[in-house]
């Protein structure tokens, strides 16, 4: 387990959960002033699952099956305190967050 694995799979596993939150009426019209339509939904469903798999799919990849599951689940669980932080805080900073998450999961893939 290296700190850039780690970093890795917190950063995908934050923007998956990022989307899946952004997914929810709720969250979305704290952020963007409206519900959002039912094809955008969608599609912030199927990039969070998508990210939540990449995120499984690197840990298992830099950490084997033997301790890759288990750093996935404890990257989930801290890219979700994270988020709950942010969304009882400061809803607005989940967006930039989850952006800024993308090219962090890049620089640590390519340090792994």
């Amino acid at each position: 387990m290296t700190p850039s694995s780690v970093a890795l799979n917190l950063a995908l596993s934050f923007a998956g959960l990022a989307a899946l939150c952004l997914a929810m009426d709720r969250h979305h019209r704290a952020i963007f002033h409206g519900a959002p339509s039912r094809a955008r939904a969608r599609a912030l469903r199927w990039t969070g699952w998508c990210g939540i798999a990449a995120s499984f799919a690197a840990a298992v990849i830099t950490a084997d099956w033997n301790f890759g599951p288990v750093q996935w689940i404890g990257s989930l669980t801290g890219a979700a305190l994270i988020l709950v932080g942010l969304v009882s805080y400061r809803p607005r900073w989940i967006r930039p967050a989850a952006l800024a998450a993308l090219p962090l999961a890049a620089a640590a893939a390519f340090l792994t």
